[in-house]
């Protein structure tokens, strides 16, 4: 999409002119003498905060693909006339953000129309009379289209058919992606993790007939500063292994590497905004099959750092791969450890589609976290993970158990898998899980195509960066 910035409009500009008003019944294309109009209804002025401007400019181009618009005008004074706004906010980045979000639709599977797509292909905003900095706004519209972009990257990984992207599969890809930047890869096979005690790992991939791979993405442009660790589970299809996920409940398990897609787009960004930062990507890349060969409830497996865990159920895999890449990311003397995970349904009993779960015992960067995700739109509640939860995986066969053995099953499930996880860095302070199954695919109210949501890429571009 090509949004572009024009002082007013000219006449040979011939794109359809959007409206907003609150009278309308409903979003609507129409015509007045002889020129073209979409109205955008809104609310009272009064009730749109930033929350809702944000799916206000997603409406907008939505609107305009249901009517087979490609060529947009819109006023940047109306459009940013709302006062519950944060005047402080990169309202431009947000808005290009919104609308490349909104504009993607996932396609690899189906056949293109005659008439071609429905997408909006520019957006040209009328900024005559307005009193901010131009060449700003124009810096903030084009940071705010490299984040989305890679965000839509994000939501293409998680889409693709767990066959048509398996861990070997997915290393080809990173591969291709990152040619031509500054990004340096690094994939231990099998082997290696045998050697460094990667039983996690190797145990939940042991059932497939594909390779598990470790994938270990660098970006060094911070000097001597410590680096980031940004984990993302890349577990390519999920079947619940032995206890396999009853239907429909495996449908959308292609989207189990959702954490992976995220955090390599979030490095995909860094580079492309030539951050000044020293970033490590950690993907640990399975999938996690009934076979023979499969690793079973009952099964007790000695973890990288010694811990022996308990399997009580074959499903709870996805904390077993991220505690292995914890042990290994702190190795690498981070400054900040960040993992990030489709990891519990029991989150979206509890969150429903709107948030991703956040846990940490470090208050100060809990608060640091959920002001940006408010600022950007990847919206986090932060759930306990206090000492009294650390019995309720206590094993009996094991040190600790994968799944809660105290409770009723489901209660608290969020935050024993959380517990789980704090076992494997509980000598390191600066560390965050973030459990995006929330998040995983879009929300039917936010204006977005159906399926991958892209979750939280734009709250850890925004983390990194302050």
């Amino acid at each position: 999409m090509n949004i572009k910035l024009i002082d007013e409009l000219g006449k040979s500009v011939e794109s359809v002119q959007v409206l907003f008003n609150k009278e309308i019944k409903q979003s609507r294309f129409l015509q007045k003498n002889g020129k073209e109009f979409l109205e955008i209804k809104i609310s009272d002025k009064n009730k749109i905060n930033q929350r809702k401007w944000i799916i206000l400019c997603r409406s907008i181009i939505q609107t305009a693909k249901a009517n087979g618009i490609k060529k947009l005008i819109i006023n940047w004074n109306d459009l940013i006339s709302f006062e519950n706004l944060n005047e402080k906010a990169s309202l431009g980045k947000i808005f290009a953000e919104a609308v490349e979000m909104a504009n993607y639709e996932f396609r690899k599977y189906k056949k293109k129309p005659k008439d071609g797509w429905q997408d909006v292909a520019e957006v040209l905003l009328i900024t005559k009379n307005f009193k901010g900095n131009k060449s700003q706004l124009k810096r903030d519209l084009q940071e705010g289209q490299v984040i989305s972009q890679q965000v839509n990257y994000a939501r293409e990984l998680s889409n693709i058919s767990g066959g048509d992207l398996t861990p070997s599969k997915l290393v080809q890809e990173i591969k291709k992606v990152i040619k031509g930047t500054k990004i340096k890869i690094k994939v231990l096979e099998e082997v290696e993790m045998k050697r460094k005690k990667m039983n996690g790992i190797l145990a939940v991939g042991q059932g497939s007939k594909e390779k598990s791979k470790f994938i270990i993405l660098e970006y060094r442009q911070g000097g001597k500063e410590k680096p980031v660790v940004l984990v993302g589970k890349g577990v390519t299809f999920d079947s619940g292994g032995i206890d396999t996920k009853p239907h429909p409940h495996g449908l959308e398990m292609m989207m189990d590497m959702s954490g992976g897609a995220s955090v390599l787009a979030t490095l995909l960004v860094a580079d492309k905004l030539s951050l000044q930062k020293n970033i490590t990507v950690l993907i640990p890349a399975v999938e996690n099959m009934p076979s023979g060969s499969s690793m079973r409830p009952g099964d007790v497996i000695k973890m990288s750092n010694g811990v022996n865990v308990g399997i009580g159920h074959t499903d709870a895999e996805g904390r077993l791969i991220l505690a292995d890449a914890l042990v290994y990311a702190q190795k690498l003397k981070p400054q900040m450890i960040i993992d990030i995970a489709t990891l519990t349904g029991a989150s979206v009993v509890a969150l429903g589609t709107k948030a991703t779960a956040l846990m940490t015992r470090d208050n100060d960067l809990a608060n640091k976290v959920e002001e940006l995700a408010e600022a950007t739109g990847d919206y986090t509640w932060r759930l306990p993970l206090w000492e009294e939860y650390e019995n309720d995986i206590v094993g009996s066969r094991g040190d600790i158990s994968n799944i809660n053995t105290k409770a009723k099953p489901g209660e608290g499930s969020t935050i024993t898998a959380g517990i789980f996880l704090w076992n494997f860095v509980k000598d390191f302070e600066r560390w965050i899980h973030l459990d995006i199954a929330p998040r995983m695919t879009a929300d039917a109210n936010e204006q977005l195509s159906k399926g991958a949501a892209g979750p939280a890429v734009r709250l850890l571009v925004e983390l990194l960066k302050k």
